[in-house]
């Protein structure tokens, strides 16, 4: 079987994207297009939607193209995974002959650098896809994609002309929303991600509250708490949220962002302190 690999952030997806679906289903001799969404790209260091947003977007746009397939891969191993370790993954589990691999214009320059060079371009044959006139070596495979977009643009300004039809309404709304709105579905993410558990969101705005938001989550024991918590700074700081101060202990750990408060409780200390109670006689609650 012949496939095509296109893997990228898609923060937000757009069809400039979309474009490169297309030509690579009727421009390449190819069975399957596998389009693999990186849950973090080796060569940045955060994020803007979270991966699972990220997913949802891809998976809802391939519905349209039948001869493409979503890989879930690198969202899965939550890290930065090389595009070498995808290219084993896939061929371990489908059988080929030719792998195409679609490569951005701007990511030629910096292809040495690419974690195990030498043997990745033993393994595919890589296919470029134009962008704003950058110089394309003769010898490499183009695809020519007349959309000069990119996702950092649209995330600058976001333009309803450049985006898939069918994501369009969902991507204006999600990166035009208020940070912190964007800063509780991400945690949301992260929580569920780490299998935390009963997840409830409650929003203080207008009450007598000391902050706007405060999320409540249950963790599975005091080691999965403490791990959730080191997650949650990292990934949070990632995105560029700064964390005024954390108080933790075995039982509870309160994750302190100025605008909203996390509460990481154990089953036990969850039911004895009974925060939900306290805080739904001032809001109702969110449940995920």
């Amino acid at each position: 079987m012949n496939i095509a690999i296109f893997g990228g952030s898609f923060d937000p997806p757009h069809i400039g994207h979309e474009e490169i679906i297309k030509q690579a289903i009727v421009k390449l001799d190819i069975e399957v297009l596998f389009v693999v969404p990186t849950f973090l790209n080796p060569f940045k260091d955060q994020f803007f939607a979270p991966a699972k947003k990220r997913l949802e977007w891809v998976e809802k746009l391939l519905l349209s193209y039948p001869k493409a397939k979503l890989i879930t891969y690198e969202v899965d191993e939550q890290r930065s995974v090389p595009s070498i370790e995808t290219i084993k993954y896939i061929k371990q589990n489908y059988d080929l002959n030719e792998i195409y691999l679609i490569i951005g214009a701007d990511n030629v320059k910096s292809l040495p650098k690419w974690n195990s060079y030498k043997e990745l371009k033993k393994l595919v044959h890589f296919v470029v896809a134009t962008r704003d006139g950058l110089n394309i070596p003769s010898h490499l495979q183009k695809l020519q994609i007349d959309v000069n977009i990119s996702s950092t643009d649209l995330r600058a300004a976001i333009k309803r002309e450049f985006l898939p039809s069918i994501l369009a309404d969902e991507i204006i709304n999600y990166y035009t929303r208020k940070p912190m709105s964007n800063t509780i579905e991400t945690t949301i993410n992260l929580l569920d991600e780490k299998k935390a558990e009963n997840i409830q969101v409650f929003d203080m705005r207008d009450k007598d509250y000391i902050v706007d938001d405060v999320i409540l989550a249950t963790t599975l024991n005091s080691k999965h708490g403490m791990s959730l918590a080191d997650y949650i700074k990292k990934e949070l700081k990632k995105s560029g949220e700064k964390i005024l101060e954390i108080e933790q202990s075995d039982e509870w750990t309160v994750i302190d962002l100025g605008d909203m408060l996390i509460h990481l409780m154990s089953p036990e200390y969850r039911a004895k302190y009974n925060l939900e109670e306290f805080l739904s006689k001032r809001v109702d609650k969110e449940e995920y």
